[in-house]
Formats: C-alpha cells, structure tokens, sequence
C-alpha cells in the first residue's frame, strides 16, 4: 500500500481520516506543529514529521518518499483576521499542492469546505456547479476557502492529480480543537442566547472520513465533491439538538440587521460575543445535494441525528461541569426579554 502524507492529522477531520488510511494498510505519515496533541491518534502505527503548511522547507522535507497526500490542513476559525486566514488556508495549500507537484506524487486529496461553493440561493439547494457570489459578504474564511480552492484547481491545471471535496458542517466525537463542533458545545453551555434565521448543511465526521478515501480511490482528477448530509434550518437544528440534549433551545430569534448592529456594538464596547462576520455566515442559505458524490464517489451518509447524538455525548462526557444538565431552561431574563422583544416585533420567537 502507499506510503500517505496527511496533513493536518491531529485535527478533527484529519485524525479521522488517519484512522481509516491506517485501517485500509496505507504507510501513514503525519504532519504536526509543535505543541499539538497525539491523543486523537493514539494506538494508531503512524511516522509524525515536523511541519508546518506554511514552511515550505518542512513540507518538502515531509513530502519526501511520498506517493499520496491527504491535504486536510487549515483553519475554519471565522474569528481570524483575514491576513491569517489566508496564510493559513491559502499560501499554505499552495506550498503543500506546489511540493506536491514537486515531488511527482500520485494522487492528492484536498479538503475544502462548502464555503468555496457559496450558499445556495433563498429556497434552494447548491451542487458543485454553482455560481459562486458569496464575495460580496466580506468574510475571510469563505472568501479564504474559496481563494485556496481556485489556487488548488490552477494546480491541477499544471498537472497535479487532485481530487477536491467540500464538507458541509462537520459534527461527531473526537474534537480535539473544538472546531466545527463548537457549535454543540456552546448549545449544550447554553451559550447562544439568540439566533437569526439561516440554513446549515450537516454531516457526520466518519462519512466524511470515509468520502475522502473514497475520493482517493475513485475521484475524477480536477473535480470536486460536496460531503454533506441534512439541511437544516437553524429552528429546526436548535429544536433537534434540543430534544436530543434536553437543554432548552436559544430564547430569542432575531432579524439580521438587529443581530448585525448587537454584533457591532458589542464589538466596539470589547464584550465577546459572535463577530459580524459569524452572525452574517449564520444567517446565509448553507444547503447542498450530495447527488454527485454518491453517484460517482459511491458514498453513502449515516441517519442525519447520529452525529448530533454523538456530539451531544462527547462533551457530556468530556465537559460535565461545563455543560448544563438536561432539563434545563434558558435563563429567566432572556425568556422574559424574548416576550418583550416579540410584542415590539424585534424577535421573531
């Protein structure tokens, strides 16, 4: 079996996708920064290699010996200043792609996102041929996504053997960095005291794990693949993860410019709360068909409530002092402040 590079193998989706290239007898390599975690990895036969997306002489020193490379390295952080999101997600897929070519692999897997497709239109749902416009909202990591994925693709043009899939909302175990997931955890903290309207596209890790092997193994070179499984709306997300938690859902549902200006003002006065950038990404149509990759990919997605159940008791588990008990309501204030604010017609709950 080949001997694989896998960037970003600590991470959520990276750990994940190690997991399966070690099962399925591939020689693993690992990249890693200083101070990163093994525990996402541990048992598992894997060479680690100090690297780091953004230095060019480790990744080629990392590329050496190497026939595959899974490129899962990147930051889905939408708090990044827009110069560090597109180092990270950027200049550092073109210089892991550019010593790729280099080295003559056979094959590279990249991970992008759903954001370098763009939301759908209101109502409808997006596949990859959809026309991106998602440019006109401003935001660093989808614009850094996006930008990273036409840089990979001009690579392939020079004859790189690249393979792209595009993840929707990953959730399931085994976070290490509090990524994608961090949505469920501060849910469950009880953390988002309110919402706006919006879609989410999500999907279970381990389907995504098993779509970039299958990628590997039957991918059209130059072409890209969306992962993803259910559409949400985020009433009916928040409801679901309600339900399955037994924590009360958000009190109050907002109208995006109410929510914007809150954004901003809290910004200005240095309280933490979600940027204008998150509230803005949350309140877009994130909803996609996954026809192509099941057709040609052959992939296949787990019942859509496993990875919020799995998500759910992973930081039950992990975080028990942290997170509220099951039963629990919002806070009093904010059910109150909910009534008032529907009466003035300000929320929409």
């Amino acid at each position: 079996m080949p001997r694989t590079l896998v960037t970003g193998a600590t991470g959520f989706i990276g750990s994940h996708v190690a997991r399966l290239l070690v099962l399925r007898g591939d020689d693993v390599r690992a990249t890693e920064r200083p101070g990163s975690s093994r525990a996402a990895l541990e048992g598992l036969a894997i060479e680690y290699v100090q690297a780091d997306v953004c230095d060019r002489r480790s990744i080629r020193r990392a590329m050496r010996g190497i026939e595959r490379v899974f490129h899962v390295a990147g930051s889905t952080s939408f708090a990044l200043s827009r110069e560090r999101a597109f180092a990270l997600n950027v200049e550092g897929t073109r210089i892991v792609l550019e010593e790729a070519l280099r080295a003559d692999v056979e094959r590279v897997v990249y991970t992008s996102s759903v954001a370098a497709i763009g939301p759908a239109p209101a109502g409808r749902t997006a596949d990859e041929s959809n026309v991106w416009d998602a440019g006109r909202y401003g935001i660093a990591y989808v614009d850094s996504k996006r930008e990273a994925e036409v840089t990979a693709m001009r690579l392939a043009a020079r004859g790189l053997p690249l393979v792209v899939v595009n993840p929707a909302h990953v959730l399931g175990a085994g976070d290490p960095g509090r990524s994608s997931t961090t949505l469920v955890r501060r849910f469950m903290r009880r953390q988002i005291p309110a919402y706006v309207d919006g879609t989410l596209n999500i999907v279970g890790v381990d389907d995504v794990a098993r779509g970039h092997l299958l990628a590997d193994e039957r991918g059209r070179f130059g072409k890209r693949y969306i992962l993803g499984n259910r559409n949400f709306t985020l009433d009916r997300l928040f409801a679901d993860l309600g339900r399955l938690s037994g924590v009360e859902p958000p009190a109050i549902k907002l109208p995006l410019p109410v929510a914007l200006a809150v954004a901003a003002s809290a910004a200005r006065a240095g309280v933490r709360m979600p940027t204008t950038a998150e509230v803005r990404a949350s309140s877009l149509n994130w909803a996609f068909v996954n026809r192509k990759a099941k057709r040609e990919l052959g992939w296949t997605t787990s019942p859509h409530e496993d990875c919020l159940e799995e998500t759910i008791a992973w930081y039950r588990e992990r975080e028990t002092d942290l997170v509220v008990s099951a039963g629990t309501r919002q806070p009093r204030t904010l059910r109150v402040l909910s009534t008032v604010l529907r009466r003035l017609g300000v929320s929409e709950r």
